[in-house]
């Protein structure tokens, strides 16, 4: 193999991206970087799903809880990151493995960030005016009217990816979404891009079981150890958000734990489309045997060559 590849897993939530990178990373005896931006911190575990200590210790993982959710770490850091810790790795090895569902951060790797207009800071301050006094949803509604394409894949429950799409739109007149994807760097490696894939009732029956078993395994108790850092945006997530408004009184415990599992089937419908975006990703059923995934990307390397 004279070229570099990297082989990217990726899916939405609950899909079992871990646990065919490890058996990939074992089969190829290869490293593992993860590109899932809520297991870059070290206070949230349970409720991100992060591998175990088995796991981690049965193939070499990279970009797990190395950092604080006080430290700013925007996926332009990652993508430096990641490209410094992909350039040493490939001097031991021809092949690397990214697995993760932050499409956001994945595409920044691959293609490298998106080229935006310098904005205005006034417009930010303003939204932020409109954002405590006329509420998110209001702000949910004009990044629906102005950007819908945007609305129906970003998060609209994280208040600053939603100021972020606003200033654009309101600085250029143009959709946000519009400015996605039209620089695209060519990186010094290969790229095999797997997508895992099931019916949705088996992905949200997945997804429901998850869940449970992150309360049963702790995840109340580790959302009220991170309750005063709830302003922070790494806790601005699926998981925590909807136990902080248990922890204020909103809500009852029984329908936190409900809108947890409904959002995190509409996080897991984004990430779907997200990832439909890429034309050369190889689709795959979740239940697929690692034999069989081992030999299908044995064969995507082979054909790489020959061309």
């Amino acid at each position: 193999m004279e070229q570099k590849t990297l082989l990217v897993i990726a899916g939405p939530t609950g899909i079992g991206k871990t646990a065919m990178a490890i058996s990939l990373a074992q089969h190829f005896g290869t490293e593992i970087l993860s590109a899932d931006s809520r297991q870059f911190y070290r206070e949230m575990c349970i409720g991100t799903a992060v591998p175990t200590e088995e796991e981690l210790e049965s193939a070499p993982h990279h970009f797990i809880q190395h950092k604080s959710i006080q430290e700013d770490y925007s996926v332009g850091d990652y993508e430096r990151d990641a490209l410094e810790r992909i350039d040493m790795l490939f001097q031991e090895h021809d092949l690397l493995i990214m697995a993760g569902g932050s499409g956001l951060y994945i595409d920044a790797v691959l293609f490298g960030l998106d080229s935006f207009p310098q904005i205005d800071p006034g417009i930010r301050k303003r939204l932020v005016i409109d954002l405590e006094k006329k509420g998110l949803p209001a702000l949910q509604e004009e990044l629906r009217i102005k950007d819908p394409v945007y609305a129906a894949r970003v998060d609209l429950q994280n208040p600053h990816r939603v100021i972020r799409a606003l200033e654009v739109c309101r600085a250029t007149g143009k959709p946000y979404s519009g400015f996605l994807g039209m620089k695209r760097k060519k990186r010094p490696f290969r790229l095999i891009i797997l997508g895992l894939e099931a019916p949705r009732e088996e992905l949200y029956r997945r997804i429901e079981a998850r869940v449970d078993r992150m309360m049963a395994g702790g995840l109340l108790e580790e959302a009220g150890k991170l309750r005063q850092y709830k302003h922070l945006n790494a806790l601005q997530t699926v998981g925590y958000r909807e136990l902080f408004d248990y922890f204020d009184g909103k809500i009852e415990l029984e329908q936190a734990v409900s809108e947890i599992k409904k959002n995190s089937r509409r996080y897991a419908k984004r990430q779907t489309t997200w990832f439909k975006r890429h034309k050369d990703i190889v689709a795959i059923p979740y239940d697929t045997s690692i034999e069989a995934v081992a030999e299908l990307v044995a064969e995507l390397l082979r054909k790489e060559t020959d061309d």
